[in-house]
C-alpha cells in the first residue's frame, strides 16, 4: 500500500507540474519536492523522466481511447453494424475535445497535461503516438463498412485530417478566440465537435476531388 501511495503521489505531482510549466522546465527534483518523496523512489518506480512522462500519457490516453471505442461501438450497434459516418467521426474526436476544452475541463490538471502533450513535441510522447495505432485502425474498419466503395487511402486521410483539426483546435484555442474577437465560442464544445465532424464528413462524401 505504501508503494502504491508513493507511485500515485509521484504521478499526481508530475502531472500537476507538467500541466502548469511544461515538460522542459520541470526537473526530477521539482517532482520529488512536490510529491514529498526521495529521488530514489522516483527512479525505482519509473526509472527516468521520459518513462514518467510516458506513463502519464499512456494513462490519460487509455481513458480517451476507451471512451472513443465505446462511442464507436454504440454507434455501430445503433446502425445495425454500419454506423453513420458523422457518428464515427464524433466518436473519434469528441472525447479529445470534451476532455480538453470548456471552462471546467481546461482548469483540470489532466486536461492541461494533455494540452501540453499536444503542444510540446517530446520524444516519449511522439514514440507512443507513432506506435499506438490499433484503435485508429478500428475506426478505419468502421468507415470501410460505412463507405465500402471509397478508396481505402481516403479513409485513412479522413481520420488523419479529423484528428489534425481536433488537435489544432486544442493547441490554438486561445489564438482562435483572439483572432475572432470572441465570435468563435470556445465554450461550446458540442458546437466545435459538430463543426469538425461536418467538415470531415464533407471531405469524404462531397464532390471535391481528394487526390491530384
Amino acid at each position: 500500500m505504501a508503494a502504491d501511495h508513493t507511485r500515485t503521489a509521484i504521478l499526481e505531482a508530475a502531472e500537476r507540474l507538467y500541466a502548469a510549466r511544461g515538460f522542459a522546465d520541470v526537473t526530477m527534483r521539482d517532482i520529488v519536492a512536490a510529491a514529498d518523496v526521495n529521488l530514489a523512489a522516483v527512479n525505482y518506480h519509473f526509472g527516468s523522466k521520459d518513462e514518467l512522462i510516458a506513463e502519464l500519457f499512456v494513462t490519460r490516453g487509455l481513458v480517451t481511447n476507451r471512451e472513443r471505442l465505446n462511442e464507436l461501438k454504440i454507434a455501430e450497434e445503433a446502425g445495425g453494424g454500419r454506423a453513420e459516418l458523422a457518428a464515427i467521426f464524433t466518436a473519434l474526436i469528441g472525447p479529445t475535445l470534451r476532455g480538453c476544452l470548456g471552462p471546467e475541463k481546461q482548469r483540470s490538471d489532466a486536461a492541461r497535461f494533455m494540452i501540453r502533450a499536444s503542444i510540446e513535441s517530446v520524444p516519449p510522447i511522439r514514440k507512443i503516438k507513432n506506435r499506438e495505432v490499433d484503435h485508429l485502425r478500428r475506426f478505419a474498419a468502421a468507415m470501410r463498412r460505412t463507405l465500402p466503395d471509397h478508396d481505402e487511402a481516403d479513409l485513412f486521410w479522413g481520420i488523419h485530417f479529423a484528428l489534425a483539426m481536433a488537435h489544432q483546435t486544442v493547441r490554438d484555442s486561445e489564438r482562435l478566440g483572439k483572432m475572432s474577437d470572441g465570435a468563435c465560442d470556445l465554450t461550446d464544445v458540442a458546437g466545435i465537435v459538430a463543426r469538425i465532424v461536418g467538415v470531415s464528413v464533407l471531405a469524404l462524401t462531397g464532390r471535391a476531388k481528394l487526390r491530384a
